[in-house]
This record gives C-alpha cells, sequence and structure tokens, in this order.
C-alpha cells in the first residue's frame, strides 16, 4: 500500500508541475497584454505568428522555446506573446484596432511560423519567417536587444 501510495504522489507531483515544462517553460501573453506589460518592465516585445495546423510551429515550441537557453535570455529581455491571425480576434496597435489576420499580413507576415519583433516603446522592429533552431535564435534575441538593427537604417 505504502509503494502504490508513493508513485501516485509522484505522478501528482510529475502532473503539476508538467505545466513548466509544456510551452517551453516561458508565459505566453496575449498581444494587447503583452504590449501593455513590455512598456511597463520596458522590455521588447517578441510575437510568435503561429497556426494550429503548423508542423514548424510545433517544432519551434518543442525545441527552440523549450531550450534552457533561450528560456533564460527571453525571460531576461522580451515579453512574449502568441498570435495566431486564423483564430485571435482584434489586436490594437499604436491606438488602432486590426483583425489578426491584417495585421499579420501588415507586419510581413506570408508564412508560420513567423516571429516578430517590437522596440520597449511598442514601435515595430520587423519579422523573421521560418522555423529558427535555439542555437540562431539565441544569437537573432542577442541582435535586438544590443539594437544593432538601429544602426543600421
Amino acid at each position: 500500500m505504502k509503494l502504490s501510495l508513493k508513485y501516485i504522489a509522484i505522478a501528482v507531483l510529475i502532473f503539476t508541475t508538467s505545466d513548466l515544462f509544456a510551452g517551453g517553460g516561458v508565459k505566453w501573453h496575449s498581444f494587447d497584454e503583452g504590449l501593455v506589460k513590455a512598456k511597463k518592465e520596458n522590455k521588447f516585445v517578441l510575437v510568435d505568428f503561429y497556426t494550429d495546423w503548423c508542423g514548424w510551429c510545433k517544432k519551434m515550441d518543442s525545441d527552440t522555446y523549450a531550450n534552457s537557453e533561450v528560456i533564460k535570455y527571453l525571460d531576461s529581455h522580451f515579453i512574449l506573446v502568441k498570435l495566431n491571425p486564423e483564430k485571435d480576434g482584434d489586436v490594437t496597435f499604436q491606438g488602432q484596432k486590426y483583425p489578426a489576420a491584417q495585421f499579420a499580413r501588415s507586419a510581413g507576415v506570408s508564412g508560420y511560423p513567423a516571429t516578430g519583433f517590437f522596440e520597449t516603446t511598442g514601435d515595430f522592429i520587423g519579422i523573421q519567417p521560418g522555423y529558427i533552431p535555439a542555437e540562431k535564435f539565441i544569437n537573432l534575441l542577442k541582435y535586438v536587444v544590443s539594437k544593432e538593427y538601429a544602426k543600421q537604417n
């Protein structure tokens, strides 16, 4: 009897902590909530444009967003937003409401996944299309945080 209680306790522990590992251990926000939080915390915004049917989007979640180095860097510098243009409702950007699909197209999303970056002020930086492996993704994140992109304009 004691042995089975021990296994049940372990199973409960695993079940209750599994949400730390699901989705890569990162905290996702809605678009509007993410922009407000980023301004308040003076962090960049990363928008994961995805769809439910996209295999590469799922791979990005399971590999890239689950990488411990990526998680640590994201937590320090970014507020994360998940946006499904096929399902999500309106988003508010610079005082205007847009349907999610229209907003994604305007941001330059032409396929999935796509990763959008926004300044701490909410200003749009740009889009990186496609799946990005963790080792390349961390370099992209560091590039955004360094603001090197602003020096090239």
